[in-house]
């Protein structure tokens, strides 16, 4: 093999990828999608300058999708809501990215439920794509890479994108920083949970769908309507006069369905025309870079080898007891900006 042979089964990027694949994304080809979304939840070094070239591309084309964030208890049905509102989304002449965030699986770090299996229907639709990410542990209740992967799906041209969260939870708030409208699902006979309900998923939800409203459950759901009308009532309003809604929803017979999206629609194009939407697409972009920021400088702290010399030796006296965390991480800072000594 030559110097300048690649070996077998390797593939490098080149300069004229990045071209080639935000080409592709913009001309709606799902592999060239799907490989910039590989590339941008990728770990190694080596794929972040051409996950940041792709993505400047792809900010650019200054698309503007409706975003929506679907949360819940796990076992509310959030996949099987999915498919049935994305066919309704799709019914009306609109295409869909369905970003389903999962649970990681601790051995392997890869998605455990596998949402793309779960959603068969749609994912048999040309209209739909559907993106199962594994959580890899993040406490967002999406992924690391969320917010990037919804900016490369608005670049391809999906009119709308839905970000199905892991579950309810406290830190299920961070997808409010990255979507328009999130959509709170809870099963029938789940009004007694409400204390156990963490206040900022219940602050942050747009509006509330009971799952499973059909059949013997009809009874138990309108009064878990009652109840959760009641609750949205005494807490501050999300937007001003805007009152948020419950529905009674059924994936299987369609009840609901459609008044939600309408709900849905009829929110986003209120934030366009009063301007807030833009105000918040602003927001959402310091956000991520606020995020980025975060991470990179993590990433060379950690890295930093004066860093790595001195970190095991200041960890053994924390201890130890001979150095409070307080004072062993000052030292770690120092040593990162130059003005402390390794020792």
């Amino acid at each position: 093999m030559s110097a300048h042979q690649e070996p077998a089964g390797r593939k490098k990027w080149r300069d004229g990828d990045v071209d080639a694949v935000v080409r592709g994304i913009m001309e709606g080809d799902r592999q060239m999608l799907s490989r910039a979304i590989t590339l941008v939840e990728s770990q190694k070094a080596e794929h972040e300058e051409r996950a940041h070239a792709i993505l400047d591309r792809c900010l650019a084309t200054k698309h503007s999708a409706i975003r929506i964030g679907i949360t819940g208890s796990p076992g509310a049905g959030k996949s099987t809501l999915i498919e049935a509102l994305g066919e309704e989304i799709i019914s009306r002449g609109l295409t869909l990215a369905v970003l389903a965030i999962d649970p990681s699986s601790r051995q392997s770090r890869g998605s455990i439920l596998g949402d793309k299996a779960r959603m068969e229907k749609l994912a048999a639709r040309k209209e739909a794509y559907i993106r199962p990410t594994a959580s890899s542990g993040y406490l967002g209740g999406t992924s690391p890479k969320t917010h990037e992967t919804i900016l490369l799906c608005e670049a391809a041209g999906y009119d709308v994108i839905l970000v199905e969260t892991v579950g309810v939870g406290q830190s299920e708030v961070v997808v409010d920083t990255m979507v328009d409208f999130i959509l709170l699902l809870m099963l029938p006979g789940s009004g007694d949970e409400l204390q156990g309900i963490k206040r900022g998923i219940m602050e942050i939800a747009d509006a509330i769908a009971i799952t499973k409203s059909d059949g013997q459950q009809s009874g138990i759901s309108t009064i878990s309507k009652a109840e959760f009308e009641a609750a949205l009532h005494i807490l501050p309003a999300k937007h001003p006069n805007r009152k948020r809604k419950v529905f009674l929803t059924s994936a299987i017979t369609g009840l609901g369905i459609s008044e939600v999206w309408q709900d849905i629609a009829a929110g986003f194009e209120e934030m366009r025309k009063n301007g807030t939407l833009e105000e918040r697409r602003r927001e959402q972009l310091n956000h991520l870079l606020n995020t980025v920021l975060e991470e990179m400088l993590k990433k060379e702290f950690y890295s930093h080898p004066r860093v790595a010399e001195a970190k095991p030796a200041i960890e053994e006296q924390v201890l130890s007891s001979a150095l409070s965390p307080f004072s062993g991480a000052k030292k770690l800072i120092e040593i990162f900006l130059g003005s402390g000594l390794v020792f």
